[in-house]
Formats: C-alpha cells, structure tokens, sequence
C-alpha cells in the first residue's frame, strides 16, 4: 500500500495546517488540551472536545466558535470505559468521520514516594493515564479505518516518564508506558496508513503544575532552572508540536515521542 500523501496544487495557501480533517481531543477543557482546541480549530480543524466538565467545556466550545470555528464538546470521564468508547464515536456521528486524534488527558498524583501512595490512588492514575489512552487508540484507529482511511494521533506523555521521577513515581510510570503504547501502535498500524506519536512536555503553565507547586514548594523555580530556555512553557506552545504532528507536514514522522521541554533533557 503506498501511504504517501498526496499534494493538490490547486489547494489555497492560506488553507490551515489541519484543515478539512476532523480531530478529538480529550482532556480539552482546560490546559494543553484547551489551547489544542482552540489551535486545531483555527488551524481548520473541525472538532469535538472531551473532558469531565461541562462548564469548562461549554466556554472553551463557544470560545472556538466565536473566533469563527466549527467545536462541540462531549461529556467523558477518562476512567470510564464505556465513556471513552462513545466520546470517540460521537466525532463520526456528528461529523461523519475521524481523521486525527490527541490524547491529552490525565490525572495528577500526590507528589512523593511510590511506598506512600495508596492502591487507589495508583489504580485511578492507571485507569486515566494509561488503559484510557490504550482504549482511546484502539476506538480511534477503528474510526479512522472506517471512515478517513488513513490518519494520526498523538499520545500526551512527559518527560517525566524518560527519567527516574520520585516525586511523581506513578504519574512518570504510566507516561512511559503510554511511550512503549505509542511505538507499538506506531508500528502495528503505520502499514495502512494511520501514524501514532507522543509529545513529551516539560514544565508548563497548567492548572496540573500549579497544583503540584502549591503541594512541592518550589518545584516550579526547580523545574525553570534545569530547563536552557530559563522558563515555563505556555500550553499553546505544546499544542503547536501536537498540530505539526497530527498534520500532513508531518506525513514521515511516526513512533516518535518528541520532547517539547525547552532543553531541560538535552
């Protein structure tokens, strides 16, 4: 099978780097995965958000539209299985296919060593951080195959999961493991056409990092002083790696986790 996009010539230059696919986005309620929505939609995409929240959802949607974008939203909890299921099958029903898909959402830990946390804690960062991703790919590639044929998705990881992380043992656990997910899928569904890759963030300015700060005292001075760039990322700045991986300039890039730290693992 020859995967090779095609180039129509005739094509506007002004057309957006994701125009005229359809993206889901989880976890689009706030943080990275908000700045994803509201990027992908200027970008040309049309697209569903997914998160827990309707109230965050709802602002973040009639934000999308009111700068002249297409955006619904559709309520999910990522530990759901069920919910996870229907959330990625609304995008068709409601726009008719699936061509490309992020997959941002994620939970937080109680910073501190893996003997302190509890069983439940660790089987909810589990069930969010890792099977919902897994169960999310394996819904999204049945979609694509359906309906666009050919298509991408993006895993969130971190760079918490390329090192040792005692303050965030489970948190950085799960992340590597969404990585080996990546390359996996990467590999097993690159022959029909569908790429799969993850964007590892280094420190940025989210409402997960200020909760982490407000419970490690200094993590954020710590994290600003190991990364070159001497500064936390703003969530748009990773969703802009999110939209150069989901789109077509991006057609020979799979199985990567690409770091967008500002240097701090070089």
């Amino acid at each position: 099978m020859d995967n090779t996009p095609t180039t129509d010539t005739s094509a506007p230059a002004t057309l957006g780097l994701l125009a005229g696919k359809v993206a889901f986005i989880t976890g689009a309620g706030r943080g990275i995965g908000a700045a994803a929505a509201r990027l992908f939609a200027r970008e040309g995409a049309r697209v569903l958000l997914a998160a827990r929240t309707e109230a965050q959802l709802k602002a973040v949607t009639e934000e999308v539209r009111a700068g002249g974008g297409t955006a619904e939203y559709v309520l999910c909890d990522l530990a759901d299985t069920a919910d996870v299921r229907a959330a990625v099958d609304r995008a068709v029903d409601l726009y008719g296919r699936l061509d490309i898909a992020f997959n941002n959402g994620a939970t937080i830990q109680t910073p501190g060593p893996m003997d302190q946390m509890p069983e439940t804690d660790f089987d909810h960062v589990y069930a969010v951080n890792l099977k919902s991703v897994w169960l999310a790919m394996v819904t999204e590639v049945a979609a694509i195959r359906a309906t666009a044929g050919t298509g991408a998705i993006v895993n969130n990881s971190s760079v918490g999961s390329l090192m040792g992380n005692p303050e965030l043992p489970v948190y950085g656990a799960m992340k590597r493991a969404v990585n080996s997910l990546t390359e996996s899928a990467a590999v097993t569904y690159g022959p029909e056409g569908i790429r799969v890759n993850a964007i590892a963030p280094g420190n940025t300015l989210t409402e997960m990092i200020r909760t982490w700060e407000a419970e490690s005292p200094g993590l954020q001075e710590r994290l600003t002083a190991h990364a070159p760039l001497r500064r936390a990322a703003d969530p748009d700045e990773i969703a802009q790696a999110a939209a150069w991986l989901l789109s077509d300039r991006s057609s020979y890039v799979t199985g990567t986790v690409l770091r967008v730290d500002g240097g701090a693992r070089a």
